[in-house]
């Protein structure tokens, strides 16, 4: 479910921000092959989720919190995840795909976390957002979905993957007590 709502929130991201209302043009996630780039009629920006690992960061998560009712509530720390995502811009000319690429690389340039509340349901923890990947070149990317070579930058999403639910928390302690007997002997010297 958290991927959904990662590309949920980009989506949101896109639209608002670059902006691209949706009577003008598209965000899809579909891989952009030579089939499907054939197909298109109108200006697009394709993110195309390309890799999913786990991430060596520590958790972001919440540990605990007070349930509705007034009880605590603990939860292990989630996963990170990272989401590789290939962005493209697709538009009648190449002039018009750089500048909506080079509008789309400022927006995440400028982008260090995506705002909680471009996301349709509360996620686990931030969601970070930062350009490159490492592991992978574009003309990898593009060979790999069988598409031609163009421009793109590949951006990686960082998020907690939703994988421990919350659970009753053990009620607090409020009193220690012990029994002790008394003794009715004197200590022992044991030095002896």
């Amino acid at each position: 479910m958290f991927i959904q709502n990662v590309d949920a929130g980009l989506e949101r991201m896109v639209r608002e921000r670059l902006p691209l209302p949706e009577e003008i043009g598209d965000v899809v996630f579909d891989a952009p092959t030579s089939t499907w780039s054939a197909q298109l009629s109108r200006i697009t920006v394709s993110l195309f989720l390309y890799d999913v690992r786990r991430s060596s960061q520590p958790s972001r998560s919440a540990t605990v919190r007070v349930g509705d009712d007034g009880r605590g509530l603990r939860r292990r720390p989630q996963p990170m995840v990272e989401l590789g995502y290939l962005m493209s811009a697709w538009a009648g000319s190449p002039s018009d795909e750089h500048q909506l690429l080079g509008d789309l690389v400022s927006m995440v340039a400028a982008t260090d976390s995506v705002p909680p509340e471009l996301f349709p349901a509360e996620l686990t923890t931030s969601v970070t957002l930062a350009m490159g990947d490492d592991r992978h070149t574009g003309r990898e990317l593009w060979t790999g979905i069988g598409g031609g070579l163009r421009a793109s930058a590949p951006i990686v999403v960082t998020v907690g993957a939703d994988t421990f639910d919350w659970e009753l928390q053990a009620p607090p302690v409020e009193r220690i007590s012990a029994m002790a007997e008394r003794m009715s002997d004197p200590p022992v010297d044991v030095r002896r």
